[in-house]
């Protein structure tokens, strides 16, 4: 009885979320709607957010589920561009679900949120390993993801301005161009240089230490060395 009355709790809110003209619902048209009673709703999920909260990821459950099923190629670029544009395809296809999970309302990331970045800084760290990016995995992924999430957010919540999918498009390449080594993305980054070689490495030895759990260092030594690897890799060149 308990797991039947969780999940029809989760799918009647999930309709309700992507019915909604904002994207907001109220507790009380859920368990109206369920046919249950409050002390149902928060026993199963806490409070409204808890409830939210698992809607996202509910919903975006089929989403990643896409990206663990996808498997690894042996073009980890290849891989990171093809992850930001199903990342985008997904947020206009779930246009209320995708502001809900990045509203400021949502004081704890949505789980689904947090393995996104996993798996975007897991291809990352593959690029790293390959000698493919500037930086460490952990800024890229930072900087990636940001520039994501605010492109898809702009083309679902304001449609009448981002109407053309190909500000996605450019704003991808002009971050991919200036995060990975040149000559793997449409255009080239017009600030490659031989001074990008140095970040380069010590990003790749930084990911190859991570992957060889030390390489033979003590967990102070390869943190240590991690931490200075990254320093160099994130540093910004001197104009």
């Amino acid at each position: 009885m308990s797991t039947s009355t969780r999940t029809r709790i989760l799918e009647v809110a999930a309709a309700l979320v992507r019915e909604s003209p904002d994207g907001d619902i109220s507790t009380r048209a859920v368990c109206e709607a369920a046919k249950v009673g409050a002390p149902a709703l928060y026993r199963h999920f806490g409070d409204k957010e808890g409830l939210l909260s698992a809607v996202v990821d509910h919903g975006f459950e089929k989403y990643l589920a896409t990206k663990r099923e996808r498997g690894e190629t042996t073009d980890a670029v290849e891989d990171l561009r093809r992850g930001w544009d199903s990342h985008v395809a997904f947020a206009l296809d779930n246009r209320n679900l995708y502001r809900l999970m990045n509203s400021p309302a949502m004081r704890t990331p949505p789980a689904a949120a947090l393995e996104s970045h996993r798996i975007l800084t897991g291809d990352l760290e593959r690029a790293a390993a390959q000698g493919r990016i500037r930086v460490a995995p952990e800024l890229a992924a930072q900087m990636i993801m940001s520039a994501n999430v605010g492109v898809a957010l702009m083309l679902v919540s304001r449609p009448a301005t981002f109407d053309d999918i190909e500000v996605s498009h450019r704003v991808r390449d002009a971050l991919y161009a200036e995060v990975l080594t040149p000559g793997l993305v449409h255009e080239e980054s017009p600030s490659a240089s031989a001074d990008a070689e140095v970040p380069t490495v010590a990003a790749r030895l930084s990911a190859l230490l991570r992957k060889e759990h030390g390489a033979g260092l003590s967990t102070a030594e390869a943190a240590l060395m991690k931490e200075w690897l990254d320093r160099v890799a994130n540093a910004r060149p001197e104009t």
